[in-house]
């Protein structure tokens, strides 16, 4: 006689040690000897087995169902039963899934209840999944880094990064080997929105030695689509702590990945073209938008249009700016419209729009990015003839920019400029804004010997006043 609860005690000791083949070879020589109702209740606890494969184990969870309710009509109305069939509804039709009862939401069986959360969350239901009261001690190993997994899913889909990354760091701390990496990279990928890359970097550095070096057949591709993941999710962090060139490598090695893997996918064409952007290959950066807009979903395609028409503007290429970038001023969801309004007022700068551009500048402005809007403002001054006010916007730039950035250099070297022109009225911050800008700008720009002439008429200019040179700005 078969003991339904002996058999699941195997199978999660199995599972727990990651014998997969194991787990199911238990499973599969009690339910041959198992009498009807509890051949039924084996059928249920194999569909939990199966629903860990996710979207690609749907028909296998579809069948446990149906054959637990053959064998026993009655387990219809177990919490499990529901919560299983729940599951199962979400990953077939997402939000419009009929969510798990609260019988099973508030069930004895911890399995049942994990097995709700996991229904809600697929539906899009994350205040409701993390109302579910079920600590991870409650249920076997092998669901306890999942469970911290599905509950970091609920907290990302409610805005909440932070809380989300800790429990990607808690359910890698809670497995090991493939998972536990793949913990961490979920982990980094938060803290790169976050604006982490040092905390992102490091959670990758623990996550790369825990591939295997020549994994077995079975696992090969899985492992080398997680890897290409990696270089993805590494390229992004070396690009945010200014290594271009490293972040450069990881790109490559992701896209190589998933050429042998998989498909080539949005995100990597994207950040290929970022890194380009930052390298100055503006044309093979262009190529590489241009292939990400071709691989976009709908909610890609504004991010895609956006990065595509700040390329083209790096080529000097306005008209076709403006229209990728009044493409993403249609989709009202997207979170940077206030940048794109500043790169449109940009286009219509070079086009020659000066009243339209300023428009576009100051809206942009009021509605919070400075530092685009005010480089625009600070071009139109310019052309206007407006010395004063041309300096206060890049006064304003220096002041919102980070420091070294490309944006912070050109306020530096525009304010420089535009104290020359004045006949140096402050020859100590003329010669501050032309030192600054100097020390980044290499002697192949056009900057360099125009920001040198600064300099050496406001040091000349401080001399004769009897002060001193070399004064830094904050």
């Amino acid at each position: 006689m078969i003991d339904v609860a002996t058999t699941w005690q195997q199978v999660c000791e199995a599972l727990a040690g990651g014998d997969y083949d194991l787990a199911f070879g238990v499973m599969d020589a009690a339910t041959r000897e198992a009498r009807t109702p509890e051949r039924a209740r084996l059928a249920l606890l194999l569909g939990s087995m199966h629903a860990l494969y996710g979207d690609a184990a749907t028909t296998e969870l579809g069948t446990c169902l149906r054959e637990a309710r053959t064998l026993h009509p009655a387990l219809r109305d177990t919490p499990l039963y529901q919560a299983l069939s729940a599951e199962l509804d979400a990953r077939t039709r997402g939000p419009d899934a009929a969510p798990p009862p609260q019988t099973a939401r508030e069930a004895q069986d911890p399995l049942a209840r994990f097995h709700a959360l996991c229904a809600l969350t697929l539906a899009e239901q994350p205040q409701a999944a993390l109302e579910i009261a079920l600590p991870s001690t409650d249920l076997p190993l092998h669901l306890r880094w999942r469970l911290r997994s599905w509950e970091a899913d609920a907290h990302e889909q409610l805005g909440q990064s932070a809380e989300a990354a800790s429990l990607y760091a808690e359910a890698a701390h809670l497995t090991s080997g493939l998972n536990r990496a793949v913990m961490l990279q979920e982990q980094a990928a938060l803290l790169l929105q976050l604006g982490q890359p040092d905390a992102a970097k490091n959670a990758l550095d623990q996550a790369r030695p825990l591939y295997a070096a020549r994994p077995g057949p079975q696992d090969a591709e899985e492992q080398g689509l997680n890897l290409a993941t990696w270089h993805y999710l590494r390229a992004q962090a070396l690009l945010n702590l200014g290594q271009p060139e490293g972040a450069h490598d990881m790109i490559r090695e992701a896209a190589r990945l998933e050429a042998q893997h998989g498909d080539p996918s949005y995100g990597v064409a994207l950040v290929l073209g970022q890194v380009l952007t930052h390298l100055g290959q503006s044309e093979q950066a262009l190529a590489a938008f241009e292939q990400a807009l071709a691989l976009a979903t709908d909610g890609d395609r504004p991010y895609a249009n956006h990065e595509l028409g700040v390329a083209l503007l790096d080529l000097d290429r306005p008209l076709e700016a403006r229209e990728k970038l009044e493409a993403v001023l249609n989709e009202a969801e997207y979170p940077y419209l206030p940048e794109v309004l500043a790169d449109v007022a940009e286009c219509d700068y070079r086009l020659g729009r000066l009243q339209e551009a300023q428009l576009e500048a100051e809206q942009a402005l009021a509605q919070g990015a400075v530092i685009p809007a005010s480089l625009v403002l600070g071009s139109v001054a310019l052309d206007y003839f407006q010395m004063d006010e041309a300096l206060e916007h890049y006064e304003r730039v220096i002041r919102e920019a980070a420091p070294d950035s490309r944006d912070w250099i050109t306020a530096h070297q525009m304010a420089a400029d535009v104290m020359a022109q004045q006949g140096f009225p402050n020859p100590a911050a003329a010669y501050a804004h032309a030192q600054q800008a100097l020390a980044h700008t290499p002697e192949s720009d056009d900057w360099y010997v125009t920001l040198q002439e600064h300099l050496r008429k406001a040091e000349a200019l401080l001399e004769q006043q009897g002060g001193t040179g070399g004064r830094m700005l904050n």
